[in-house]
């Protein structure tokens, strides 16, 4: 529901080139922008790039709410997506730098009632998504409001998909269970949680979890496409809308003081930061390109870090170069965002071996055949 296809790591990955960071063109990303809102009906968008933890470009293009002709602005708020999922593995983080718990300890440690399939299952497990986990049942009713307990039984009911550290399979209801745990640790909502200990702190004073019924300043709508026809999200039930696997909206003032902070001790350890960037090994001995609420890899001798995200007629993406201190991030308020291609377009501004080999023509083993055709 709230992430990329896993698909995405091969393709994404297949265009890292080694080259160095080159001068981006606002005018080169203005003219790419445009041309693939118009190709893909994207009502809105907002992009930035980051470099050394500061705002070196925002841009913002169409509208917020198509309804009401209100623009992007760059303090228009949007849905995350599972890009929140790198705040709920913080959260997370930031328990076990204070002894709370451990990435070792089973979960059933929590849940005195987890069903037998769960005994070997870890927090690790959870935020790395190789803890055999499926996803949402498919008759799940997302209009309806859920408890808790009911949500937890809901995940309890889900057979595991795999033997526990078998395999990497993405998990929306691993970090539903993450988000409980967090509660059952603290005693909190995990919303509040990271609002107290990252949000506030950290001044991104616009994150928050999704609420529909609040009045929120500058939040833009959502839209899909039916049929070539643009039509208003879903809508969810509140619930629905505040579990741990994606439900924050953020600003671009919000996630660049969240990128900033990256570079610190706050508000985890660089040492924790690096056990969220170290992909994760399978039983076997098989790496996997994916950590703790992020994909991270290592090509030509350069880190990337990134995640998207997808929920509710919006669609996100950051993407980080650690090395070279350049982050780039773009919300889009169209559930049928080609996100991908957004994002390897806008990254070959700055390395170049991201952009798509022109296509080379097929030879033509019939020309008389082709020849006739064209005619008709």
């Amino acid at each position: 529901m709230r992430h990329l296809l896993a698909t995405f790591v091969s393709i994404f990955l297949l265009f890292v080139g080694p080259c160095a960071a080159q001068p981006d063109s606002s005018t080169k990303i203005d003219q790419y922008i445009k041309a693939e809102m118009r190709r893909q009906q994207i009502p809105g968008l907002l992009l930035a790039v980051l470099r050394n933890g500061k705002i070196a470009l925002v841009k913002s293009y169409g509208f917020s709410n198509v309804e009401h002709q209100v623009p992007v602005k760059p303090e228009t708020l949007f849905q995350s997506g599972s890009i929140a999922k790198q705040f709920t593995a913080t959260a997370v983080m930031i328990l076990v730098e204070e002894g709370k718990l451990s990435l070792d300890d089973k979960i059933s440690k929590y849940f005195a009632d987890a069903p037998e399939s769960w005994k070997n299952i870890t927090v690790r497990h959870l935020l790395t998504h190789t803890s055999g986990m499926g996803d949402y049942p498919p008759d799940m009713d997302t209009r309806r409001d859920y408890t808790e307990d009911q949500y937890l039984a809901i995940i309890k009911s889900v057979p595991l998909a795999y033997q526990t550290g078998a395999k990497w399979d993405y998990s929306n209801l691993g970090y539903v269970t993450l988000g409980i745990l967090i509660r059952k640790v603290t005693g909190k909502f995990y919303g509040e949680f990271l609002a107290e200990r990252v949000f506030q702190p950290l001044g991104m004073t616009t994150a928050r979890v999704i609420s529909e019924a609040d009045l929120v300043p500058n939040r833009a709508a959502g839209y899909r496409l039916v049929k070539g026809e643009l039509k208003n999200q879903e809508w969810v039930s509140p619930s629905t809308n505040t579990t741990a696997d994606g439900s924050p909206y953020f600003t671009i003032s919000d996630l660049a003081k969240w990128d900033a902070a990256l570079y610190t001790d706050k508000p985890l350890k660089q040492s924790s930061l690096a056990q969220m960037w170290t992909p994760v090994k399978l039983d076997d001995g098989v790496r996997k390109t994916y950590s703790f609420g992020w994909h991270t890899d290592e090509m030509h001798n350069r880190r990337i870090v990134y995640h998207g995200g997808a929920w509710q007629g919006f669609k996100s993406f950051i993407v980080r170069f650690p090395d070279d201190k350049l982050t780039i991030i773009f919300f889009a308020n169209l559930w049928d965002t080609k996100e991908i291609k957004l994002a390897r377009g806008l990254i070959a501004n700055f390395y170049p071996e991201f952009a798509l080999p022109l296509a080379q023509p097929i030879e033509d083993k019939e020309p008389k055949v082709t020849a006739s055709v064209r005619r008709v």
